[in-house]
């Protein structure tokens, strides 16, 4: 099994990052401020970086270590990837795949049907351990349906309106979920790009943190994270990656928001808002999700499939290698992640 390997995010703005030896450093002008060796890393997320050394490049090229640039928000600038990992026979089969409606489709179909499940497990989870609330049975009934018909879907445009149905059936009650500081943290739809309430911002916070992890466990097992079989091809978007996420977007994203929510670990004024309709999250918010995501890593799960103890860090990785194993064959099916 693949060692559990950190991403390091760096969160202060205009810093310098640079090589020396095996040692990654951040420096604020002029003044070391942080150092880690890169044996422990798998990435590296740079958020508003004033410079990035060549040295430091050549480092990341030699450990397979990717680099990736944000704005001081969290917006997508850009990114260094070292050379291509794994089989091209692989990837060849991916993209025949691709191509293919029907195979693109069965693949789509079981992600989305994953993903649908974990939402209704987040919901039927919440009502065992604090019980009824306005409307939460009959979610959960109506995610049971939607499933089954994610998994009769004849199209990819029939899939993704059953996924979109799904999604806002399970945001509609998902204020319910937040048990703390309900005045300050509340959402009546997923709202993406602005994010218009800190609960909105927080989610694409985490999602964003996640996109990334499973985009650097794809391409560490030979996969295009940019080739996806349901989110539609685009210039510059990790399709395969936001395909991955999909299953775990309830039991790693959603859990780890309402978990700082609840346990008050973030509160309002941890957000500000950047325009009239966008909110964002301060450099010490960031921080503060950063480090728990850590800590949340190193949690251990029985892998469903697997049947063994694993760490929660290695679920993008576990799944994207099952995925690569289905694609090769080696697997009648894909094994979806759902919780138990």
């Amino acid at each position: 099994m693949k060692p559990l390997l950190n991403t390091l995010y760096v969160t202060t703005p205009d810093v310098y990052a640079h090589r020396e030896g095996m040692d990654i450093v951040i420096s604020l002008k002029g003044n070391e401020i942080f150092r880690i060796s890169c044996l422990t890393l798998n990435s590296i997320v740079l958020f508003g970086a004033g410079a990035v050394s060549t040295g430091l490049m050549e480092l990341c090229q030699e450990q397979s270590l990717s680099l990736v640039f944000l704005s001081r928000n969290g917006k997508y600038v850009g990114r260094y990837q070292p050379s291509t990992q794994g089989s091209v026979l692989l990837r060849m089969r991916q993209y025949e795949v691709a191509k293919n409606t029907s195979e693109s489709l069965h693949i789509a179909r079981i992600m989305i049907a994953g993903k649908i499940q974990n939402y209704r497990c987040s919901v039927m989870r919440y009502m065992r351990d604090h019980g009824e609330a306005p409307r939460l049975q009959e979610i959960v009934e109506l995610l049971a349906r939607a499933k089954k018909n994610a998994l009769l879907a004849d199209s990819s445009d029939t899939l993704r309106g059953i996924e979109g149905f799904a999604a806002n059936a399970y945001f509609s009650i998902f204020s319910n979920l937040i048990l703390k500081q309900k005045d300050d943290f509340f959402i009546q739809q997923r709202l993406k790009h602005p994010s218009p309430d800190r609960t909105n911002a927080l989610l694409s916070y985490v999602y964003m943190m996640l996109t990334y992890e499973t985009q650097s466990a794809l391409e560490t097992v030979g996969l295009d994270p940019y080739v996806g079989f349901f989110h539609r091809l685009r210039p510059g978007r990790a399709s395969l990656a936001l395909d991955v996420i999909e299953e775990f977007r309830s039991y790693l994203g959603d859990r780890l928001a309402l978990s700082l929510i609840n346990r008050e670990q973030l509160d309002a004024k941890d957000f500000c808002q950047e325009t009239e309709n966008s909110c964002i999250l301060t450099e010490k918010a960031r921080k503060t999700v950063i480090s728990e995501w850590q800590k949340r890593k190193t949690e251990t799960i029985i892998h469903p499939y697997l049947q063994e103890k694993v760490p929660i860090g290695l679920l993008p990785y576990i799944q994207a290698l099952l995925l690569a194993r289905f694609l090769r064959g080696d697997l009648d099916d894909y094994p979806v992640f759902i919780v138990r």
